[in-house]
């Protein structure tokens, strides 16, 4: 691995020796620009205004152009004769938490590595205290003409480096967020909390430049002269959410198949609440109350609980009936034999007063 900065870690009155290294690589496949009526080579020269020539890499220095559009030079004499401290050295100005700094800041990443033996111990002292502290430093050096803030870090048995971008270089996102005024229902906070928990976690190792490797066939087949297979993926459609819940619904439905689980009856808010606070019927999560789930069984107990008081209600008017029939008979056969007594009393009335009539007539 080629190194791109040599120096010294300043770490107190510790000089470490080292050399930079880059932490990372790029797998990105590069074109090369061609006139598409002959496939001929485009290239680029530098060419001097005033002579109108070519002109070699040696020849060109640099300057700052100032707001009339004059041109100071620069030379690197005048660039080493700056008085930084920071020129050939990673000066370490502070240690502190790592969660202090803000990731926006986060640039590219280096392995600082030790320029010859006599740096191996004092790398590895720094290296094992940065371990047992827990914290990260905090250091400022300078590359490619500028001076720059970075972070040292341990990553196994190495110290890297991430610069960092200063704090005025990060920008306030005054005007980004939307403007409209919006209130997120606790039951869409319950599908977003129930999406999340299904999607899961992942390990970063597991995911593919799809692109890339779509990208390499594509070449591959055409350096063979073969003519490309793959089909044209499908264009996602315009970022328009007509129902939020709905949506959030299909989103859970649909990560619970990716995953091989069964989608069942996640999530759905009750009928009839569409628009107002409805609660979502969704599964447990670690840590949560199932709050919205006992209120919906709750619901689901009432319907079965009217039954029961109606089927009581019901049963009491028919006690009550059932009591009532044998009274109304009784009163019946009652008044019937009430009308049979009157009747006879009547006819013996008249057989007695027909024996008088006979009686007085003699």
């Amino acid at each position: 691995m080629r190194s791109i900065w040599n120096g010294n870690i300043s770490f107190g009155l510790v000089s470490i020796p080292i050399k930079i290294y880059p932490a990372t690589e790029d797998h990105s496949i590069s074109f090369r620009q061609i006139h598409t009526r002959d496939n001929g080579r485009i290239r680029y020269r530098k060419v001097c205004e005033l002579e109108d020539k070519p002109v070699e890499s040696g020849e060109i220095g640099r300057a700052y152009e100032d707001a009339d559009g004059a041109l100071v030079p620069i030379t690197e004499e005048d660039l080493a004769a700056l008085p930084l401290p920071t020129t050939h050295t990673l000066e370490i100005e502070a240690f502190i938490s790592a969660s202090e700094i803000d990731p926006l800041q986060m640039g590219d990443a280096y392995y600082l590595g030790t320029s010859g033996a006599a740096g191996a111990k004092p790398y590895t002292l720094l290296r094992e205290a940065l371990k047992r502290s827990e914290k990260v430093a905090i250091a400022k050096y300078a590359h490619r003409g500028r001076e720059r803030l970075g972070m040292l870090r341990v990553v196994g048995d190495t110290i890297a480096l991430h610069r960092l971008l200063w704090p005025d270089e990060v920008r306030e996102p005054a005007g980004v967020a939307p403007k409209e005024k919006v209130t997120v229902k606790p039951a869409e906070l319950d599908l977003a909390d129930t999406l999340m928990q299904t999607l899961g976690e992942v390990d970063l190792n597991d995911l593919r430049d799809e692109y890339h490797e779509a990208l390499e066939e594509l070449v591959a087949a055409k350096v063979s002269g073969a003519t490309p297979t793959a089909e044209p993926g499908e264009r996602p459609a315009g970022a328009q959410v007509v129902d939020l819940m709905a949506a959030l619904k299909e989103s859970v439905r649909s990560a619970k198949e990716a995953r091989g689980e069964e989608a069942g009856e996640a999530a759905e808010a009750p009928e009839g609440e569409a628009g107002e606070e409805a609660e979502a019927t969704v599964h447990e999560l670690r840590g949560r109350k199932k709050a919205p789930a006992k209120k919906a069984a709750s619901a689901k107990k009432a319907p079965a609980a009217e039954k029961k008081t109606a089927a009581k209600r019901g049963g009491t008017k028919t006690a009550k009936a059932a009591e009532a029939e044998p009274a109304g008979k009784k009163q019946t056969g009652t008044k019937k034999a009430a009308a049979k007594k009157t009747a006879a009393k009547k006819a013996t009335a008249k057989k007695q007063t027909g024996k008088r009539g006979t009686r007085t007539a003699s």
